[in-house]
């Protein structure tokens, strides 16, 4: 019986690059393999096939080999039959265990790639540090004027013993680590998966130091308490993240330090609540003031006083807006400002004396027919919708 070509197995053109072909693979492979369809002997017969076919084509020599002969190539038309008893192990038509080992070895890719391991590179002794944050908590006024304040933070330090490099008297011995046999690396077989992971023996670097520096232990960091000055800038907004270079834990044995993230909080204020650039403040108007009109003195974010004129007649929730009273803008070469936004709210007096109930009890008397226009409107319309109900003539 004649064996389905390779080709039309994977699925893949006969131009297909290695590319293709072990994607169609790793398709097919995780389709058909045994141990997600156990006792399925036709799902077994299938993943057998398509190993084989990989198997060749993933080859260049045997790819070649096969284009120009087909299966007779591989001798007696079986190009990925198993070797009986007796049989050599190493002829161009022996797979061993490919239908296996080529598939773990596909998920190992595959797995490397999802975890970032995709681009294999060398063990080294040296490696950069990690990054740090620090969370940092300014007020409103700081955050307005900007200013340089001292950090403190524990973090893993360059050892001055041995100078970073892990040994003793900077005179590096290593071996290789018998844990990962000096690769860095170590693979854990998990059911059909294959897994790659950094060796915990060494870190990653690949090697054992002979003589470890006594105050490090081979490492060549420490940790220690550690003091930096930090810019705030001006304008800084709550949730803003400043990045200070080389400031994070040192690198392993020599290697480069990480980075310090600082977060800012700016802690929320008494007077104003801030809206982007523009400061937002609630004011209380005495009543006399907002209807006769005045004006009053409010604090600046700036540490200077606002004079605001207040109209004749101005009512509860009126916005005055302050152009540039408002908080610098990050990063502005030009120092613009947002603005501060004043809410009037009018306060009514309480404990009101005798005398004061009667002079408004008059004042009330003596008020004008138009000295409230919202009420009289207000009112007017709940007397016409109140005539739709008693058929009584609107007004």
């Amino acid at each position: 019986m004649s064996k389905e070509d390779y080709y039309k197995i994977l699925g893949v053109p006969r131009d297909a690059d290695a590319a293709a072909v072990k994607k169609a693979y790793r398709k097919l492979a995780m389709e058909h393999h045994p141990d997600r369809n156990q006792g399925n002997k036709e799902i077994e017969k299938k993943f057998k096939e398509v190993t084989e076919a990989y198997e060749v084509l993933k080859d260049p020599q045997k790819k070649a080999a096969y284009d120009n002969y087909g299966h007779a190539a591989f001798g007696g038309g079986g190009g990925g039959h198993r070797p009986g008893p007796g049989s050599g192990a190493g002829g161009a038509g022996s797979f061993g265990n490919a239908d296996f080992e080529g598939f773990a070895d596909i998920f190992s890719g595959m797995f490397n790639d999802v975890m970032g391991g995709g681009n294999k590179r060398r063990p080294s002794q040296s490696s950069r540090g990690a990054d740090l944050s620090y969370n940092l908590s300014v007020s409103l006024e700081e955050a307005y004027h900007g200013k340089k304040q001292n950090i403190k933070y524990t973090i893993a330090c360059k050892c001055e013993i041995c100078n970073g490099s892990g040994c003793k008297d900077g005179h590096v011995e290593s071996t290789p680590c018998l844990q990962c046999g000096g690769s860095g690396r170590i693979r854990m077989q998990q059911g059909f998966f294959t897994i790659e992971q950094t060796c915990p023996g060494c870190g990653g670097s690949g090697v054992k130091i002979k003589n470890p520096c006594h105050a490090c232990h081979g490492e060549g960091r420490i940790q220690r308490s550690k003091t930096i000055a930090v810019t705030i800038p001006v304008g800084v907004h709550d949730g803003a993240k400043i990045k200070v270079i080389g400031e994070g834990e040192a690198g392993l044995r020599g290697g480069g330090s990480g980075d310090l993230y600082i977060f800012v909080e700016v802690k929320p204020h008494t007077l104003y609540e801030r809206d982007g650039n523009d400061l937002h403040c609630a004011v209380p108007i005495k009543m006399i003031v907002s209807a006769l009109g005045g004006s009053i003195e409010i604090p600046g974010i700036d540490g200077t006083m606002i004079k605001v004129m207040i109209p004749a007649g101005t009512q509860n929730g009126t916005m005055f807006r302050i152009k540039g009273k408002g908080m610098p803008k990050l990063k502005s070469t030009q120092h613009n400002h947002g603005d501060m936004i004043m809410h009037a709210k009018i306060e009514i007096p309480l404990n009101l004396t005798g005398k004061q109930k009667e002079l408004l009890q008059e004042f009330e008397e003596e008020g004008k027919d138009n000295s409230h226009p919202q009420s009289d409107s207000f009112f007017s319309k709940v007397k016409n919708f109140w005539a739709d109900f008693t058929g009584k003539e609107k007004e």
